[in-house]
């Protein structure tokens, strides 16, 4: 049998992608082009109106542009390859390929659900406890926190891929993905995974179910220090700085939970590449149209930066 094994080992996987049809995978390179170019684009404007506007050197923003960051960083793992399969000739990926793309994808995807825990946080300091605010939120405080949120992620990830690794693929070497994922490559190997399987659903609820139950608390703290707020303008601006943050939390939460949580036999190959094009693609390419559409600080420093550039523009 090992024999077997050594003579079969998998050194490339072939993605079937989210099409077979020439036609449609032109209409969605199209597509997924579009989305990584907004994407891209949309996060730099807001890491630059960040960095530029004096009025945005808070806490909240400075957690922003550490998700901004990452959302680049994010799709950037994903969705070029992808984008490659659909134009060339071969849909083929190196082992050695797919694992650093299965590492950083499964790394950004864990330091996401960590900034939107730590970013909850932030806004229950700053509403429950305005006073104590700068204090508890100090400048070393966010950066230690965004240390951590970025290091127990890579760490988290670097134990799931190897155990992931260390299980023999001998074949069949067909992904039915659009890029390598732990649970598709999984699904995969030539061996009993439930091993694997658990470790990867305990580190789901370290890394994403505990974070998203300090989203849940932060947010009820919130909603009753709202309630008893008095002035009806306290209530409002107390919820809309904190309307955008959930609005990513239900999109990017609900997908990844979904994938990571649930047991790969009850998932379909449909169903796992539609949600995973959710919390890969759409969340990091709206999360700088949510933030920008529904903050007024951000809204008026971009607008503030524009109304610069063209005074420069006119000057010259």
């Amino acid at each position: 049998m090992d024999m077997i094994k050594a003579n079969f080992t998998v050194t490339e996987f072939v993605f079937l992608g989210l099409s077979s049809q020439p036609k449609m995978q032109l209409i969605l390179f199209t597509i997924f082009l579009l989305f990584y170019l907004l994407t891209v684009a949309g996060n730099i404007i807001i890491i630059t109106v960040i960095q530029i506007e004096p009025r945005l050197q808070t806490p909240m923003y400075f957690f922003l542009t550490n998700l901004s960051f990452l959302d680049i960083c994010y799709i950037s793992t994903n969705v070029p390859q992808m984008l490659s399969n659909m134009v060339g000739k071969k849909n083929t990926i190196p082992f050695s390929s797919c694992a650093t793309q299965m590492y950083f994808s499964l790394a950004f995807g864990m330091i996401e659900c960590v900034l939107l825990g730590v970013m909850a946080y932030d806004r229950y300091v700053a509403i429950c406890h305005p006073l104590h605010y700068t204090v508890i939120m100090n400048r070393s405080i966010c950066v230690q926190l965004a240390a951590i949120s970025w290091s127990s992620s890579f760490l988290s990830s670097m134990v799931i891929n190897v155990l992931t690794l260390s299980l023999p693929y001998c074949g069949p070497n067909v992904l039915n993905h659009f890029f390598c994922e732990v649970p598709s490559i999984l699904r995969l190997a030539c061996t009993d995974t439930s091993f694997t399987e658990t470790v990867v659903f305990i580190f789901s609820i370290i890394i994403v179910f505990i974070p998203f139950l300090l989203v849940v608390v932060s947010y009820a703290r919130i909603l009753l220090s709202v309630l008893r707020m008095r002035s009806a303008s306290g209530r409002h601006k107390a919820l809309s700085t904190c309307a955008s943050h959930l609005t990513v939390v239900a999109l990017f939460y609900g997908t990844a939970i979904s994938m990571y949580m649930r047991p790969q036999s009850k998932s379909s190959w449909a169903g796992s590449k539609i949600v995973a094009v959710f919390y890969t693609v759409i969340t990091p390419m709206v999360n700088p149209v949510i933030y920008s559409l529904r903050n007024q600080d951000v809204k008026g420093a971009l607008r503030k930066a524009i109304a610069k550039q063209r005074t420069r523009v006119l000057l010259k």
